[in-house]
């Protein structure tokens, strides 16, 4: 195998035994797992699994108490959130971290606003076309860039920040619960934008309650129970039951 080859098929994520305590209780055992670019894995478990605990952990919120994590093969350890988006990761969380009273464009610019110079005046033309160009790319079916997030309906909100997520993620987007509170249609639209990240050659690891939808998502399945680390099952070589009884360790 060529260097070349080992670079495109090396992961864009490595953990490597994470475990992580918070004063005497074990939130995490012993966890590792690699992403590749273009993957969609997928994290199941029970409520209080550990799931939310290593999205924190990957996206800087949390450090591991001991572990290592790796980012394109090289050792990272993120002081705080800002340090992994910087480096490329995304969250998109349950509660969306929208702001309702902004257009669509703010939110997507958020924090990261482009100014004009050399006056420093927010470039609000340019955002908003950069931001109907991404929403026209994926698909997110908004009225404009210029909406109001108050405005939006679930689904488009779930859309807008999943491409607020994609328009800043180079290595890894992470996705909490992404359709826990829409309808079929709308968890139906949202799934075709996640499955339209793979083509971006991004990395995608997805929290959901829903197994029906880890099995039109996903490619792996990981599997926590009660902070322990149970298994991991190419999704088209594994099937619900064995995955409902890898989450409740009934056989």
């Amino acid at each position: 195998m060529s260097a070349n080859s080992e670079t495109i098929t090396s992961p864009v994520l490595e953990l490597k035994n994470i475990h992580k305590a918070f004063g005497g209780v074990v939130a995490i055992q012993d966890f590792s797992l690699d992403l590749k670019a273009g993957e969609i894995v997928a994290l199941v478990g029970d409520n209080g699994a550990g799931k939310s605990t290593l999205i924190k952990i990957i996206s800087g919120v949390h450090a591991p108490t001991s572990g290592t994590i790796r980012l394109d093969g090289e050792a990272v350890s993120f002081s705080d959130a800002s340090m992994a988006r910087s480096s490329g990761i995304e969250v998109v969380y349950q509660d969306l971290a929208l702001a309702d009273l902004q257009p669509v464009y703010m939110n997507l610019f958020l924090g990261r606003e482009k100014v004009r110079k050399p006056f420093g005046m927010l470039d609000r033309r340019a955002m908003m076309q950069e931001t109907q160009a991404l929403v026209d790319e994926l698909d997110v079916r908004i009225p404009s860039a210029n909406a109001m997030i108050r405005d939006l309906s679930g689904g488009q909100r779930q859309g807008v920040a999943i491409a607020r997520a994609t328009h800043w993620a180079t290595k890894l987007i992470l996705l909490d619960e992404p359709t826990a509170a829409l309808g079929v249609a709308e968890t139906a639209k949202v799934e075709e934008i996640v499955q339209s990240l793979k083509a971006r050659n991004l990395a995608i690891l997805i929290i959901s309650h829903s197994l029906d939808q880890v099995f039109r998502l996903s490619d792996r399945i990981c599997v926590l129970r009660r902070g322990n680390q149970i298994g991991v099952r190419e999704t088209a070589k594994t099937d619900k039951n064995e995955i409902v009884s890898m989450i409740t360790g009934l056989a």
